[in-house]
């Protein structure tokens, strides 16, 4: 991706290793990682948690509390566009958070997510940007196989 700086691959980067760290600790979901920055410092990150939940993107919105607005996400995975527990999907908590854009490795082939996570963001006019360093997450998801309706991230 030609327009990446080195601070968002170096962001990005983070979030894969945090993801790393939590592969095959999260049952059926994929282990995703996220990283929050505000003025280039990242201000919260997490990866899904052991059995899948809580999300990612929930538990560094938590953490990072009101200073996502205007923030920069950096996700490994897609956000969700719904849940499977019908809980808020975090593309709906990305945009409730304020967050000004969302940077994304990989899609998510989930019934859950699949274009409609990006597509929420999108919609309420927050920038996406998808396939950043998608080569190298792409690892994370190798043994990933979202069922039509099992509970994806």
């Amino acid at each position: 991706m030609s327009s990446a700086t080195k601070s968002d691959l170096r962001h990005m980067r983070q979030a894969i290793s945090l993801a790393q760290a939590s592969v095959g600790l999260t049952g059926e979901n994929p282990a995703v990682g996220c990283v929050i920055v505000v003025g280039g410092r990242a201000v919260a990150q997490a990866a899904t948690a052991e059995g899948g939940r809580p999300h990612a993107e929930e538990q560094a919105l938590d953490q990072a509390g009101a200073r996502a607005e205007g923030a920069t996400v950096y996700v490994t995975l897609e956000p969700c566009g719904a849940r499977s527990s019908g809980g808020v999907a975090c593309a709906d908590r990305l945009i409730a958070a304020g967050v000004a854009q969302v940077m994304i490795a990989c899609e998510d082939a989930s019934a859950f997510a699949s274009g409609q996570g990006a597509e929420r963001l999108r919609a309420a006019g927050i920038g996406v940007v998808l396939g950043m360093l998608r080569e190298e997450a792409a690892a994370l998801y190798a043994d990933y196989r979202p069922a039509a309706a099992s509970g994806g991230e």
